[in-house]
């Protein structure tokens, strides 16, 4: 016994002089961030939450606004309370002025890449042309209360106002603003978020009206005006407050909006308001309350008087709303937290009758399923229109989702409805009350809101096919080329691949920090702690970071460095497996394995042949060649040898015994990281009779050595192979070295058809089509 822990400790003395031969085995993976966040102060401490004199801005708006059905244009007048709430006295405020995005000097076409190919569409050569649209705000007077002329900067997407006199902490600032712009047609080039679609079919508008008027900017305690120039990609940083919105449109149009409806009585007919009541009380289904036999009637024609909806919403980071006449509206009552919450959805006839069936019901679901993950849904209304579109704002948006002319469609249509009706939903969560800022970090909003829609849609449909969120669906986006690959902490503007980057890691990362590295218990807790911390402020991404390692005594810097501040891929390869059995120091077993071994080892290729080829070796002709070795038997047993193992044997413990005999098998295995990023080793193990388990090692095993590891493994069974994270937990790139003994995986290619419909639109054959041919 004594050689053979020599022997153990002989092996274990290679592996260190090895690994030491290396020179330095780790680098900074797992290293705290320290500098890379921003330090804790009196408004964001150390733990993630608000602290003790944080603050933050309010502007409420008092808005009217009239939408010309003729010219597609709109006019509006807002009244702006600006509230300072910060320790800074203010000499200027800065108004985000979105619609300049569009005008003829707009950075937005200066900047962006074109070039000519050998086929060009009329739609590609509009857009390098740009167009002669007359887009844009008109500012028509910036005025204070007094109707005094107050002195304005515009710089593109930004206007400065210069204030009278300095704005003290504590106090606020009444002004007017007048504007008007012509609204563009957003399915065109010019593309965007709000605008237009024209119905030629029925020569109808349909209107979503967003970054509609002159938005107040952030001014924030870590970074001052948020002032960035907005280029159409990254979205928004805005001040929450109190809006009164009086909205002017054809008297036959249906108007949909932030806010609770003020004046029902005044917009709508005696049977819809008898039926509004109704879907006050209806918790199980969706009330329809302008049917699509009405709304086609009223397509055919044209009013010519008109009607104000009038709107109040509080504590909104913004306002949006949509008029058409072409709208059958639906809604229903959801409880939550004992409050009653209105889910309602708007579409046209082109819609149905996917959004008739789904679409209100995907909303309360989203409420739901978000409410019990974060906080109860504090607003009364939550809107899904149908807009050939996909866009959030509090307490409405805009989705796809159309069927065929025939009311067929895909699987893909149904889903891709469901899934971005549940994610611009969501958005009410996250940025709308957990209000990040998109313009700087679009993971925070986009990242998080995926996530959230992943677990929706599993509770929505056990085989749902989610597209984001498995930590395998993102392998494709992590294998890319190091070129197109920027961190997640990058900012909007500069992201190659936008949807992997800002929507697909950051939602995978969170879903393998729930299932795989916190799990489900710590991870809901602390995710919850985060979203109620910082609802109705604003939050950045290190309160994010800090409050998940608060609320959970997980230590996650190295998780945080290598998926959000890194772009190095998974890929750690099962590499080598010794298999060791432990020697009991029986004799007759050692003898009797020296055998097998030595027979083995002499038994080569040559002495086969010889065999055949050699009739007679000297030994075998002349006796006299032999000695005393010729006859000696190696491996037989001597007395000494047994003697001196029984006195080994009758000198250790029952424990040490029952260890000896008991056939234990040791695996050493040694796992390479070739990709970079650091993860768990999941490890399953298959026996010789057909069973098996699973053993998980944090991440923490490479903290000495970020390159290779060599664990073992104590297996009372016969191992008969091994898989590395067998259930696909990690986002690996490559799994055909996550097997031993190895295995020839196949790689699948898909081949499919170019779609040239709109967004969200089904088209061509479908299985329910082919059906109703039958």
């Amino acid at each position: 016994m004594k050689n053979i822990f020599t022997l153990v400790l002989f092996c274990c003395s290679i592996f260190a002089a090895s690994a030491q031969q290396n020179g330095q085995n780790h680098a900074e993976r797992f290293e705290q961030l320290g500098p890379m966040l921003r330090s804790p102060n009196v408004y964001r401490t150390a733990s993630g939450a608000p602290g003790h004199l944080y603050w933050q801005q309010k502007a409420n708006h008092e808005i009217e606004v009239e939408l010309d059905d003729e010219h597609q244009s709109i006019t509006g007048s807002q009244k702006v309370t600006y509230i300072n709430h910060s320790p800074d006295q203010l000499t200027y405020l800065w108004i985000q002025l979105d619609q300049n995005e569009r005008a003829q000097d707009s950075d937005t076409h200066k900047v962006a890449e074109s070039s000519i190919g050998p086929r060009m569409s009329m739609r590609q050569l509009e857009s390098i042309l740009w167009h002669d649209l007359d887009l844009g705000y008109k500012i028509h007077s910036v005025t204070d209360m007094g109707g005094n002329d107050i002195p304005v900067t515009i710089n593109k997407t930004m206007m400065r106002v210069n204030l009278p006199s300095p704005l003290p902490p504590g106090e606020e600032f009444e002004f007017r603003v007048d504007w008007s712009f012509n609204i563009h047609d957003r399915m065109s080039f010019i593309g965007g978020r709000p605008g237009y679609e024209y119905f030629e079919k029925d020569g109808n508008y349909l209107y979503t009206m967003a970054e509609w008027f002159p938005r107040m900017a952030v001014y924030s305690d870590f970074e001052g005006w948020q002032n960035k120039q907005f280029y159409g990609r990254g979205e928004f940083a805005l001040t929450f407050g109190d809006y009164k919105v009086k909205i002017t449109v054809p008297a036959d149009h249906m108007v949909g909006s932030t806010g609770v409806l003020q004046n029902p009585e005044e917009v709508l007919s005696p049977t819809e308001l008898d039926r509004w009541n109704q879907a006050q009380s209806s918790f199980d289904r969706p009330v329809i309350i302008r049917t699509q036999a009405e709304a086609e009637r009223l397509e055919k024609g044209r009013a010519t008087n008109k009607k104000t909806w009038i709107f109040h919403a509080e504590n909104v980071r913004d306002f949006a709303w949509t008029s058409s006449r072409k709208f059958v509206w639906d809604a229903m009552a959801v409880e939550l937290g004992g409050k009653k919450v209105m889910a309602m959805s708007y579409y046209g006839k082109e819609g149905n009758p996917l959004w008739e069936q789904y679409s209100t019901r995907v909303v309360a679901h989203t409420l739901k399923s978000y409410s019990e993950k974060t906080f109860d849904y504090p607003y009364p209304v939550a809107i899904s229109v149908e807009a050939s579109n996909g866009m959030e704002y509090p307490m409405i948006c805009f989705n796809y989702g159309r069927p065929d002319a025939d009311g067929t469609y895909s699987e893909a249509v149904k889903y891709g409805m469901i899934s971005v009706i549940i994610h611009e939903v969501g958005h009410n969560f996250f940025p709308m009350i957990v209000n990040s800022d998109e313009r700087q970090w679009s993971w925070m909003d986009e990242g998080l809101n995926t996530f959230m829609q992943f677990m929706a849609e599993q509770e929505w449909d056990r085989n749902y096919p989610s597209r984001r969120g498995p930590a395998h669906k993102i392998v494709p986006y992590m294998r890319s080329e190091k070129h197109l690959l920027e961190p997640i902490m990058t900012n909007s503007e500069n992201i190659i691949q936008f949807g992997p980057n800002a929507y697909a890691k950051p939602a995978t990362a969170l879903n393998i920090l729930r299932e795989t590295i916190m799990g489900r218990e710590l991870f809901d807790y602390a995710f919850k702690e985060y979203a109620q911390r910082w609802m109705f402020k604003h939050p950045t991404p290190e309160d994010f970071f800090r409050t998940m390692e608060d609320a959970s005594a997980v230590d996650l810097d190295w998780y945080w460095r290598g998926w959000f501040f890194g772009t190095e891929p998974v890929d750690i390869s099962l590499e080598n497996v010794k298999w060791y059995k432990l020697d009991n120091g029986d004799p007759k077993e050692i003898k009797a394995r020296e055998k097998i071994a030595y027979d083995q080892e002499e038994d080569y290729v040559t002495r086969s042949h010889n065999r055949n080829d050699i009739t007679q070796t000297v030994l075998e002709a002349d006796p006299e060649t032999r000695d005393f070795y010729n006859s000696y038997d190696r491996f037989r047993v001597t007395p000494e040898e047994e003697k001196a193992y029984k006195e080994f044997m009758a000198g250790l413990s029952q424990k040490e015994r029952d260890l000896l005999s008991s056939g234990m098998n040791f695996y050493e295995i040694t796992f390479r990281n070739i990709g970079g990023l650091v993860m768990p080793l999941i490890i399953q193990f298959n026996y010789e009779d057909g069973t098996s388990d699973i053993e998980h090692i944090p991440a923490e095993i490479w903290r000495l050595n970020e390159t290779e590891v060599t664990k073992v493994f104590p297996k009372k069974k016969n191992i008969s192979s091994i898989v590395l994270d067998p259930y696909r937990e990690t986002a690996d790139i490559d799994e055909d070295n996550n097997y031993w003994p190895r295995q020839a995986l196949p790689s699948r290619f898909e081949l499919f058809k170019q779609s040239g419909a709109a967004r969200g639109a089904s088209t061509g054959d479908n299985p329910m089509k082919r059906a109703r041919k039958k």
